[in-house]
């Protein structure tokens, strides 16, 4: 488990310098009034989409295979609005870390609170469904306001951004387990604990099932949720942290627990039924999901790569006049 971090001096070293830079920046940017902030979010993603192309390819490419019904106009708006959320997923990680419990409070309410309050009577642990929207770090914090928790997490690269998610995270929850602690996650559920658990990302073949996740019939799905159901019996409870579009703060959405639901069943369909509550979740506030993840990375073997980019094609050239030239010239796909 992970207590809060002490400072180090070593994070004084001019590796960090930069890093400190940004983080100056951001703790200065949340002492502005929320809508400013709101302003400032949109800002921020819709100059993302510009500045990570690579980016904006793959959450184009996971709204092509997810949503193949909708027309390519309405993935193009979906894709502007969900890099708007990519912006205000900078500045919610702000709010998280930095703003006081009081301001927080300020900015959201509840929805479905009796979903908890019926598992947490029963007396067993929770597992807290807490899925990759780009709102999960301000999400955390609220609900740790309310009930505090266990998070699981990866460990940052960045030993200063470590200490510093591990500290903001720590302000409103109890500790940390590494997502690679399977172990601890059991311990901590059997002594009825409620444990922040995050099972929508591809977390390569290890220990992975193929199910279908939207219309995506075999998406590399942990085999986690199912070793955790088994073993600790406890209550599964999606929740969503959605913003409001009209900038006026979020609702924290506490959907119905899906443990029973759940019980008895084997690898690949504890992954299928949790991949459709997930997908029910998302559906509630799919501009705010993190689909700039490559979440169908991982493929049965020998099928090809999901997000391989298109190859151009060199020009033919023939030999022509110089007009025909003109009129013909360009790029074969």
């Amino acid at each position: 488990m992970t207590k809060l971090p002490r400072f180090s001096l070593a994070f004084l070293h001019p590796r960090y310098w930069l890093s400190w830079v940004g983080i100056a920046a951001l703790w200065l940017i949340m002492l502005l009034p929320y809508p400013l902030l709101f302003r400032i979010g949109h800002s921020l993603g819709r100059l993302a989409m510009r500045l990570l192309p690579r980016r904006v390819e793959i959450a184009r490419r996971n709204l092509e295979l997810c949503f193949p019904q909708m027309s390519e106009d309405e993935r193009e708006t979906l894709l502007q609005r969900n890099f708007e959320s990519v912006g205000m997923g900078v500045i919610e990680t702000g709010m998280a870390w930095f703003w006081p419990a009081w301001r927080v409070r300020k900015c959201y309410t509840v929805v479905g609170y009796e979903h908890m309050e019926k598992a947490r009577a029963k007396g067993n642990g929770v597992v807290l469904v807490g899925m990759h929207f780009l709102t999960l770090e301000l999400g955390a914090r609220i609900f740790g306001m309310l009930n505090p928790g266990i998070g699981v997490y990866r460990p940052n690269n960045n030993a200063l951004l470590d200490w510093l998610q591990t500290r903001g995270r720590l302000r409103s929850n109890k500790t940390m387990l590494d997502r690679h602690d399977l172990k601890g996650m059991i311990r901590s559920l059997k002594q009825n604990e409620i444990l922040w658990y995050a099972p929508d990302h591809d977390y390569g073949k290890t220990n992975s099932v193929f199910v279908p996740f939207f219309a995506v019939p075999d998406a590399a799905t942990t085999a986690g949720s199912y070793m955790l159901v088994k073993s600790a019996r406890s209550a599964v409870i999606p929740f969503v942290p959605r913003r409001r579009a009209d900038g006026t703060g979020y609702e924290l959405i506490i959907l119905e627990d899906i443990g029973e639901a759940l019980q008895g069943g084997d690898k690949e369909s504890v992954a299928t039924q949790m991949n459709r509550a997930i997908e029910q979740a998302v559906r509630m506030a799919p501009e705010q999901y993190m689909w700039l993840h490559r979440r169908f990375k991982t493929r049965p073997d020998g099928q090809p790569d999901r997000y391989a980019r298109r190859k151009q094609v060199a020009p033919r050239i023939d030999i022509l006049s110089v007009d025909d030239f003109s009129d013909r010239s360009g790029v074969q796909q």
